[in-house]
């Protein structure tokens, strides 16, 4: 499976390791399920494009302070990934100097119905102390 530069947002086409990326797809396995594993398929990953998509969480501080205690070396890494990969871009904050924004791409938005129903699967399935993330509706 060969990928072409264009099926890739801008933002992720300028990354300096844009190339590499592509390599790396090249040499994977073609299913389909494979690549959405690479791309969102460990718990730190959904985790924050969770937190991304609820609004709950902009901002790396913000994400290190999550109940679920994602180390600071994974997350940097993860919020990397998620942008690489077109998931997140990063926008500067306007109410602080200091800080930035990650904000969730529409390739993230498409991933609402995959967390709802991992979601409604844990809750039918899990422990009965298992409670959906505030704000999250599930249909």
């Amino acid at each position: 499976m060969q990928v072409e530069a264009e099926n890739h947002p801008p933002h992720a086409r300028e990354h300096p390791n844009h190339h590499m990326a592509i390599m790396k797809e090249r040499t994977q396995s073609t299913c389909p399920l494979c690549y959405s594993l690479d791309v969102f398929g460990d718990k730190w990953t959904l985790l924050i494009i969770r937190d991304v998509l609820l609004g709950e969480k902009r901002n790396y501080r913000d994400f290190a302070k999550s109940s679920e205690g994602i180390a600071t070396n994974i997350l940097a890494d993860r919020l990397k990934h998620l942008v690489e990969q077109g998931m997140l871009i990063r926008e500067d904050d306007p109410g602080s100097g200091t800080q930035t924004l990650y904000l969730p791409t529409e390739k993230a938005l498409a991933l609402m119905p995959v967390i709802d129903a991992m979601t409604k699967w844990g809750l039918e399935h899990g422990p009965d102390r298992l409670k959906p993330p505030a704000g999250w509706s599930l249909e």
